[in-house]
């Protein structure tokens, strides 16, 4: 049981993780292009670190959004 409240848990801090980079990502979307701070066609390089200190562990994940082709 203690393993699923574990996963539960890891489940709802992913899904705030989620919830609130997409908000803050797509505010900074629309403040680039109305300021003229976004090229077209460029695409956007983004990096997430995930830090947890008390068990040692520093993730990354590095990516692009092509904003031509959103596959």
């Amino acid at each position: 049981m203690q393993e699923e409240q574990r996963d539960m848990a890891i489940r709802r801090f992913l899904k705030e993780v989620g919830i609130t980079s997409h908000r803050a990502l797509t505010d900074a979307l629309a403040k680039a292009e109305r300021s003229g701070n976004l090229s077209e066609g460029e695409p956007v390089r983004l990096t997430m670190t995930l830090t947890a200190p008390e068990l040692g562990l520093e993730h990354t994940v590095t990516g692009e959004l092509d904003l031509n082709n959103p596959e």
